[in-house]
């Protein structure tokens, strides 16, 4: 029964959000549970309350393994269990502690929520309120307060998401994009599943806490790298405050405020793109955020860590980030593996065909290296085996080159040629230093040509010696002609 009453004030003040009402009811029952916080069973229950500060000091002292990598700048102590700091473009790891752990990751679950949103749904559509997507969210969830067959587009769903953390709005975008919550889960580990992640399982849309719901840090960048790809999302992601106003099936005005302190501006920070707050009590504190300043986007993901130093560990590797590292353009300062002659990489093809077209290197690819180290100071390696996503990048891609800096990856490119149809024409644009020769078609035009040539000769000396013959046999026959006048004439007047 008080489970109940429970419920269904919490439902009433969360339809009375700004008013009287509301302070006075969460007045009454904050005083509640203050009262039972005196109890002697919570008594007890705080006398087990977990060291939560000894334990992050503990968790700072863990091994950091970026810095097992000779040469790598030196990465700071923070108390996060787990931490990753990555380069978006190149995906390369310049933090990691325990990136690979499977831990929760309370409500950055969202993240993922939104990206199948957008990638599986139209902005405008309506996304109407069922019964298990408002009641399947626990009382103290968080939540926006929408009640049973109220609805809100798509895109202020992702607001409602992403700035209010709220609940029960991704159970309904999840119920809207595969047409039930479970059926979206599915979808969920199955995206997570194509980006690459190894050490993810979702067991429901937004974080809530199940021992069936884990990630890692490295999984959850790899799905961030993905959301801060679309230009929508990043500008959802980055909204300090969002303004809802009454509609037709939403009848409240209110304002949600974002507990990201570095997209508030309460922690400073310059470049910042977007980014999710998450806390569980077995969680505690997870923190997604995305920065981008130095020609470098960088995705920072901390996992267990303790409120406030969830901010101060992204600043601190932020900092770490753009201080110690820069990007190098491959194909301005790379040329070790590129010789003139194009025979260097293997071919199925005779020197006549493909094979016989210069090669180039992606202009826009980019390997990111410690301040204090060059590309000479990489290794790399060259591979034929391309997969389909190589091949989407570039049609024409023949080879894929990849580099390490003392084994640690930092980047890779392709190297394309010519032999490509209308459709890659566009990306041939993008190949830096690159000229283009078909051997085999400049030897079949010029021998065509040298033929067409020679053809037009015989045809005009053929032409000219017929005229010229002509006029000559005119002249033989003049000239008899004239003869045999003359001696005509003669002869007539002898007789």
């Amino acid at each position: 029964m008080y489970y109940f009453l429970t419920m269904r004030a919490v439902r009433f003040i969360k339809n009375k959000r700004n008013n009287f009402i509301y302070k006075t009811v969460a007045g009454l029952m904050a005083m509640a549970l203050g009262t039972a916080a005196l109890s002697p069973f919570s008594m007890t229950v705080l006398a087990e309350t977990p060291d939560y500060a000894a334990e992050a000091q503990e968790r700072k002292l863990l091994p950091i393994q970026s810095n097992d990598t000779a040469g790598w700048p030196e990465g700071p102590e923070i108390p996060a269990e787990a931490a990753i700091l990555m380069e978006a473009g190149t995906g390369t790891i310049l933090y990691a502690k325990n990136i690979h752990e499977e831990l929760y990751p309370a409500s950055t679950t969202k993240i993922m929520t939104c990206l199948l949103a957008v990638e599986n749904a139209s902005l405008d559509d309506k996304i109407t309120f069922s019964n298990e997507a408002v009641f399947s969210v626990p009382h103290d969830g968080s939540s926006i307060g929408m009640d049973v067959g109220e609805s809100l587009t798509l895109e202020q769903s992702l607001y409602g998401i992403m700035v209010g953390s709220a609940n029960e709005v991704a159970n309904a975008v999840g119920e809207h994009v595969s047409g039930s919550i479970e059926g979206f889960v599915d979808l969920m580990n199955e995206r997570a599943r194509e980006l690459g992640c190894t050490n993810t399982h979702f067991n429901n849309t937004n974080g809530l806490q199940d021992e069936n719901h884990y990630t890692s840090a490295y999984d959850l960048a790899l799905i961030a790298r993905e959301f801060f790809n679309n230009e929508f999302l990043c500008k959802v992601g980055n909204t300090p405050r969002y303004h809802f106003t009454p509609t037709a099936t939403q009848p409240d005005d209110f304002y949600l405020n974002n507990k990201h302190k570095l997209i508030t501006g309460e922690v400073s920070y310059e470049g910042i793109l977007g980014g999710k707050t998450g806390y569980t009590g077995l969680a505690r504190e997870t923190l997604v955020t995305c920065a981008e300043k130095n020609g470098m986007r960088l995705i920072c993901v901390v996992l267990k860590d303790e409120s406030p130093a969830q901010f101060t560990d992204t600043v601190t590797l932020f900092d770490y980030g753009f201080n110690n590292f820069r990007t190098v353009n491959i194909a301005d300062n790379d040329s070790r593996y590129m010789p003139d002659d194009s025979l260097f990489f293997e071919s199925e093809h005779d020197v006549f065909g493909s094979s016989g077209t210069i090669l180039g290197i992606r202009g826009s690819d980019a390997l990111i290296l410690p301040k204090t180290a060059d590309i000479e100071d990489t290794a790399y390696d060259i591979s034929y085996d391309l997969t389909e996503e190589d091949k989407k990048i570039s049609p024409n891609a023949v080879a894929k080159v990849s580099y390490t800096f003392n084994k640690a990856p930092v980047g890779e490119t392709l190297i394309c040629y010519s032999a490509m149809k209308k459709a890659a024409q566009t990306e041939a644009a993008n190949v830096t230093g690159t000229v283009y020769i078909n051997v085999k078609h400049v030897i079949i035009c010029a021998f065509g040509l040298i033929l067409l040539v020679t053809l037009i000769s015989i045809i005009v000396s053929q032409i000219i010696y017929n005229q010229t013959h002509a006029k000559r046999s005119d002249r033989i026959r003049y000239n008899r002609r004239k003869k045999e006048s003359k001696k005509l004439k003669f002869n007539n007047k002898k007789f």
